[in-house]
């Protein structure tokens, strides 16, 4: 079992930046992945970021891309999702998720998921 927390979360204005860390219990060999969902009212949850633990690649949807990262501190057992130049579409709950796959971007494929951290970005 992993849990995972969220935290970083809260109102900004457009433009501005939020680093958003992801602690995990603990490293299980189960767990390859780290990855950034994100879910605004009424939509969908949808992919962001994910990383490996191991060798750090990373993936991203294209609507974040340059704008935002995704890296790993081992040693806390954290992953952080750093958040640059933000606009108001990015405005939604926060979750991060582990899965037992490599860098996969399907919410179905996680197994286990944060609370999430709430994100508004005003205009």
């Amino acid at each position: 079992q992993v849990q995972l927390v969220e935290s970083g979360g809260g109102l900004v204005q457009a433009g501005d930046s939020l680093r958003l860390p992801c602690a995990a219990s603990r490293r299980t060999f189960s767990v390859y992945t780290i990855g950034w969902f994100r879910q605004a009212p009424g939509k969908e949850r949808e992919f962001v970021a994910a990383i490996r633990w191991s060798g750090g690649n990373t993936a991203f949807t294209d609507s974040v891309k340059g704008r935002f990262t995704i890296s790993r501190d081992n040693a806390k057992n954290t992953v952080y999702l750093q958040m640059n130049s933000l606009k108001p579409e990015d405005t939604a709950v926060y979750y991060c998720a582990a899965s037992g796959l490599w860098l996969v971007m399907a919410a179905r494929e996680y197994n286990y998921w944060g609370q999430g951290t709430q994100v508004t970005v005003s205009s």
